[in-house]
């Protein structure tokens, strides 16, 4: 028994795969933030843009 405890304490499989859980899980909290932020820089020149062509339509008509 005393054997068996042992070898699973220094058994290291599954390391890699915690590690690159977490890697991804980093990576994806970051793509979010980035998302969240450009998000609003568009929202920005999607109203000026709006802006500007009914600025345009009504200096035509």
């Amino acid at each position: 028994m005393k054997n068996m405890m042992m070898n699973f304490v220094k058994d290291e499989q599954g390391q890699d795969l915690i590690e690159y859980t977490l890697l991804m899980a980093f990576i994806a909290l970051a793509s979010a933030a980035i998302f969240v932020s450009a998000g609003s820089s568009v929202n920005g020149i999607w109203k000026s843009a709006s802006n500007q062509l009914a600025n345009a339509a009504t200096a035509a008509s």
